[in-house]
This record gives structure tokens, sequence and C-alpha cells, in this order.
């Protein structure tokens, strides 16, 4: 599985391949032709309940982590074929939080991961 992740405001390079962006909001600030986003399937997204939880420290990682994955097997076929595309080519998730280890994007990537398993 070809899976990276990377910061929307970073520049978009040839070696990212598929560009699907996982937030729900589009990233303040970046027009549509800087991000150079291939996909953006706001269903792999957090509700925006979660994400603001998250964000105000309402929830620990932990807990976000549980029920961003808890959303996430609701909109298994949409995961699924994410995961099909991720086995076939280069997918960059791409993502606007500041925290780069802990955000939907490094959950999705696991999950991912494990239903190419």
């Amino acid at each position: 599985m070809n899976i990276t992740l990377k910061r929307a405001y970073d520049s978009p390079d040839s070696q990212d391949g598929h560009r699907v962006l996982v937030d729900r909001l589009w990233p303040r600030g970046l027009s549509k032709e800087q991000a150079r986003i291939d996909a953006w399937p706001k269903e792999v997204a957090p509700s925006d309940e979660l994400r603001k939880a998250f964000h105000d420290g309402r929830l620990t990682w932990g807990e976000f982590r549980r029920r961003y994955l808890g959303e996430l097997k609701a909109h298994r076929d949409v995961v699924r074929d994410l995961a099909a595309r991720a086995g076939r080519e280069r997918v960059t998730l791409v993502f606007s939080a500041k925290d780069e280890r802990r955000n939907n994007a490094v959950v999705l990537k696991q999950y991912l991961e494990m239903l190419r398993r």
C-alpha cells in the first residue's frame, strides 16, 4: 500500500500521486489551483461535532481516534474504494491540521492500511 500524508499548505509534488483532501472544510487561504486536489470525499472526514470537540480539547486523542474510526465504518464503500486505489497507485492524504502526528489523516491512513492486510 502506497499512502503518504501531506499538509495542504505544503507544495504539491509530482511524487504525490492521487491527492485526496481528507478534511470536511477547505483549507483556509488556499486556492484550488494551489492545492491541486484530485478528490475530496467528505465522507472520510470527521463529523463537524467530532472535529470541533477534539480541536477544543474536549476529547483526548484516544477518544477522538476511537470515535473517528466508528464514523469511518459507516462509510465503508468510500473507504474501501480509497484503499483499493492505494493498492494500485500512490495516494497522498492531504490535511490542514497543524499537528502532523495527531490528526484525522493519521487515523485514516492506519485504517486504510489495516483494510489492505
